[in-house]
């Protein structure tokens, strides 16, 4: 966009004593002609731009108006590319690569050290991800809608939505967009989505809503489950819920007492902590727990005969 290139003009020219029209020209990929239109709309902004020809000329920001070298400092900087390399690391193009480029060009006097903040958003699912990040990020930018394949506990749909926001929250990645089949905003996780195609245009005159991320809001509260754990599952608690999340007995197990949204994942939770906790409450979790490992014994018992 213009107004992105305007800045970006007035970026570097802040930055370095003198540019030229060809080096503006081939770093924001543009004509010279461009350029020159770009300078002309800066000066009209009231910006004292300088223009000098031949030999040792260039473009420069007159001195008298320079007080300050830099728009953004050392620290605006290197958060601006912990950023850019954060969604660079679940990208399926060279676009952010190239980005960071073009912003550190001619930045090394306030980009210095190390990067103190690394950030790698690709999980263990990187090579299926990118794919569906670049199709729903076109699918946003071009106003089309998207039809895809949802796997979810309620069974298997094909869902057609039109998206609006790709969101990472809870360590995974979704799409906030609205659903022809509900008639209504719906938020999808990405793991669960296959076959993913463009399908139709999409005005997008419908007023969209941020999408409330909230715990509350996505995982209401359904029950209160409460528990005993043993002292070598502190550090998983701690991990997951926080150091306020249980409070420890004179015999050293931990009692953990926490809201949760529905039986099926805190069944999973649970098991998956095998023999090291004790549910307490409620007492349907504790029969449907009895009857889950009833099973297993005897499916494993009937291997061994």
């Amino acid at each position: 966009m213009k107004i992105d290139r305007l800045i970006g003009i007035l970026s570097v020219l802040l930055q370095e004593e003198k540019t030229t029209a060809p080096e503006l020209a081939e770093r924001f990929e543009v004509s010279r002609r461009t350029i020159n239109r770009d300078i002309e709309d800066l000066c009209k902004a009231g910006i004292p731009i300088r223009t000098a020809q031949g030999t040792g000329g260039g473009i420069s920001i007159m001195d008298g108006y320079r007080m300050d070298r830099t728009i953004l400092t050392s620290k605006d900087m290197q958060m601006i590319l912990a950023g850019l390399r954060s969604l660079d690391s679940v990208s399926g193009s060279s676009y952010y690569g190239q980005l960071m480029e073009k912003i550190q060009a001619g930045s090394s006097e306030f980009i210095t050290g190390r990067d103190s903040i690394l950030i790698d958003l690709s999980s263990w699912y990187r090579e299926s991800l990118a794919p569906k990040i670049e199709t729903i990020q076109d699918a946003i930018g071009l106003r089309k809608t998207i039809r895809f394949k949802y796997y979810s506990p309620g069974g298997d749909t094909e869902r057609e939505i039109e998206p609006y926001y790709l969101i990472f929250k809870w360590t995974s990645w979704y799409v906030y967009g609205y659903c022809l089949m509900r008639n209504d905003f719906r938020l999808f996780k990405l793991n669960r989505m296959d076959s993913i195609t463009h399908i139709a245009s999409f005005e997008g005159n419908r007023e969209v809503p941020l999408p409330d991320l909230s715990n509350e809001k996505v995982f209401p509260a359904k029950d209160r489950v409460k528990a005993l754990f043993d002292p070598s599952m502190k550090w998983q608690l701690v991990e997951e819920y926080g150091v306020d999340s249980f409070t420890e007995q004179d015999d050293g197990s931990l009692l953990f007492e926490r809201e949760y949204a529905d039986d099926e994942g805190l069944l999973a939770w649970i098991l998956s902590c095998r023999d090291m906790v004790t549910v307490l409450e409620p007492e349907r979790i504790r029969e449907k727990l009895y009857q889950i490992t009833s099973e297993i014994a005897k499916r494993y018992e009937g291997e061994r005969e």
